[in-house]
This record gives C-alpha cells, structure tokens and sequence, in this order.
C-alpha cells in the first residue's frame, strides 16, 4: 500500500492522519511518506523510496537507524518480559550512567517523555522553592503540558500557533515569556527558569556568550532555580551534555531522546536537595506506570555506552562538513542560507545571518523558501525535518559517502528552487 494510500486511511482514524503534529506536511504542502523500516543514516518508505535521514526520529538516532547493539539488548530485554511495575536493576545501571556522566547531577528518576520530564520538573521546581512563577523563552518547546505551551517552537511553531486552544488562562497565568538570550529580571516569586541551553526548537539558535551564565547569576540572586531543558542537547552536545559543553551547571536537567536509544523514555534530576522533595521522600507527587520501562533502560544503556568522546569528536566533525558542504552548494546556487552549528547540533535558514531569537527565527523560516527545499531535497533522497523550525540531526552512521551524496543532492535541489 503506497503513502499516499496510508495516509487516506490514517486521516479516517487519526486526527490528521499523524500522531504527532511535527510529522504532519501541513506547514511543506504534500503528502507524507510512510516508513516501512529504516537503517543506519537511511529510512525506506511504503513507496520503496530510500532517504538519507537527517530527522532521526527529532534526535534519539544519535547512533543511526537499528544500530546492532541497541537491537540486541532490546530483543534480550523483551525476552525477559516487556514491563513490571516493580524495579529492574536495568533502572539502576542507567540511573548511575546519566548521574556519573554530568557533573552537578546527583539524582535521577525516568518517566516515559520528554513532556513528563519537563511537566515534573516545573511541578518539583514549584514544591521545593513554595514558589509559583516560572519563566520560559520564547521559541523555547519544552513539551505539551499546559504551563509550558506558551510562546512555544516546534511544532507549535510550524502550525502557526501562538499557544493552544483548551489551555486555560489559568493555566499559563504563572508563565512569564521572556526573549532567548536576554537575560530576565528575576524576584522572589520565581520559583524556576527553564531554557533550552541550545534553542534547537526554533530551527537552530545559539547562546549568545554570557546568556547562560548570566541565567545562573540571576537565579542565584533570585534564588530561584536553574533548569536546563536537555531533551535534546543532553549527551549529544558532548559526553556530560550542555553543562559540560558551556561550562555552567543548572540546578536541575530534564533528558529524552538519546537516553532511550529510540524507545519512548524521559528523565529528569538535579541536586539531592531539590530531589529529595517528590514522593516517597518529600510531598512533590510524581508517577508511571511504564517509568523506567526495562526495554528503554537497555537501549538506553546500549547507546551511552557507545557514545564516548571519540563518538561526540565524530559527531562534530560530520556536521562540520555537513554544515560547511551545504553552505556552499545552497549559496553556489544562488540561495541566500546560513547554517548554525552548536558541535554536532546543526540548523538551516534562509537568510543573511543566524537568527538570535524567536522573532528572527520565525521571519526566517516564514519565507518560503524552506518547502521549497525540503521538497527538492525529497526528491533527491534526502529527508530534512517537515518544518522548518526543527533542527538537523547527523549521526554516527552519516559517514563520509553520506555526507557527500546529500552535499551533491543539495547542488541539484538549490538550483531548482525558485525566490521572488
């Protein structure tokens, strides 16, 4: 059955025909392609079409698609039974991996999304402080829970949504919105700030030098708590994550993606003292049925356990070509584009210089020149993200004869492209 036939069926089930609103081509036009499996770098559609895959699943496939490893311990963890209700020592192991890895971080609990993790952390972060108030940047997706929706990237972004219907004014009354990388005023009120350490939900946006060590001198100041939401950025900027990487350390962390090596996973964790507030220690409630789920601990575990700082060096250099490759086949083609890279983290506007904030990121990927590409690129066998407030993600399986493909395919969709 083609895509296009899925999709007719889906659309009669599933609101949108997606179930999740990022893979809708809603904000590209056309409809989206349907993977039957996927591989290394590459992804195969119903249509038996092969992409170079630079969405990795929005960031687990830090190690590409299937990798060996993380398909063994799986299928060893599903022979043992799929989920219990009761405590793995798999939980343990991973717990001690995340926690030895990040300096600062002395606790840790999974939960099964990154939107838990996030949501938990707000909640947790309100308990330990008695405060209300938190402050988010704008672009800044740190989940779908209701406080957090506000002034939101990703997807929010990309379907021409300010925040969400069904979200209370309540519900958001305690969120402040500030702009990403300024620094706010802070008072007693402020129970939390939470920042993507790299905004990686509005395309790509750096810190600028100063934004986050700024941040933790005023929360120190406010004594409100420092958040670094690494759903994405967590073990993939480096080994110990963001806090490693700029050298400033939050109070607490939320993680996703990587840490569940493709499985549905979450987690969240900072310093004992903050910890020690949820339940069964202190009265913060936090709980999941499937938290800790032994197959997501064993890929997880599977993954870390490759990723050590030759995996990050390589990481890094294959964006830098990957960056620098499709810089010049974009602009040798006469498209005005720039290409942020935070190491192995990569971004992609149309314009003359790397966006600072949400306002500029969106008057970027608002142009119309992103579907244009996204499609010709498609065509090619090249699979960007459908929306162009996502970031790139190369993995370790995008080696030297990938990058070179998606560079020459890159040469041949500019030039198909057309600006008024």
């Amino acid at each position: 059955m083609s895509s296009a036939e899925l999709f007719a069926r889906a659309q009669r089930v599933i609101p949108g025909g997606v179930n999740s609103p990022v893979r809708s081509f809603r904000s590209v036009g056309g409809t989206p392609y349907f993977v039957e499996r996927a591989e290394g770098p590459y992804v195969y559609d119903v249509d038996g079409r092969r992409y170079i895959d630079y969405v990795q699943s929005y960031g687990p496939g830090i190690l590409g698609h299937a990798h060996p490893k993380v398909v063994e311990a799986v299928t060893r963890a599903a022979a043992a039974g799929t989920t219990y209700g009761a405590p793995t020592e798999a939980e343990v192991v991973l717990a001690e991996m995340v926690v030895d890895r990040i300096a600062g971080l002395e606790s840790v609990r999974f939960v099964s999304s990154g939107t838990e993790a996030t949501m938990s952390t707000i909640r947790l972060a309100r308990g330990a402080t008695g405060r209300n108030r938190i402050v988010k940047f704008a672009g800044c997706y740190h989940g779908h829970a209701d406080s957090l929706l506000a002034a939101g990237g990703s997807g929010v972004a990309s379907q021409g949504l300010s925040g969400c219907d069904g979200v209370t004014d309540g519900a958001v009354v305690d969120t402040v919105v500030a702009p990403y990388n300024v620094v706010p005023e802070l008072d007693d009120t402020v129970a939390a700030v939470i920042v993507e350490p790299v905004a990686a939900n509005m395309g790509l946006v750096a810190p600028v030098p100063g934004f986050l060590e700024g941040l933790r001198v005023a929360c120190d100041a406010a004594g409100a708590l420092l958040v670094f939401d690494e759903v994405i950025t967590g073990f993939r900027l480096a080994v110990g994550g963001a806090a490693e990487y700029f050298g400033v350390t939050p109070d607490l962390w939320c993680f996703g993606k990587v840490i569940g090596g493709g499985l549905p996973v979450g987690a969240f964790g900072g310093r004992w003292d903050v910890m020690d507030h949820l339940a069964p220690l202190g009265g913060v409630y936090q709980a999941g049925t499937l938290s800790g789920n032994p197959l997501a601990m064993a890929a997880g575990r599977a993954t870390l356990e490759l990723l050590d700082a030759d995996a990050h060096a390589r990481l890094t250099a294959t964006a830098t070509r990957l960056a620098d490759g499709l810089a010049d086949a974009l602009t040798g083609s006469g498209l005005t584009a720039v290409l942020p890279r935070v190491g192995p983290l990569l971004g992609l506007f149309f314009g003359d210089v790397p966006p600072t904030d949400f306002d500029e990121a969106q008057a970027l990927a608002d142009n119309g020149i992103y579907p244009q590409v996204f499609h010709a690129l498609l065509e090619r066998g090249v699979a960007l993200a459908p929306g162009a407030y996502e970031a790139l993600f190369p993995s370790l399986a995008h080696d030297d004869e990938v990058i070179e493909a998606t560079i020459s395919a890159a040469v041949e969709a500019a030039a198909s492209v057309r600006v008024a």
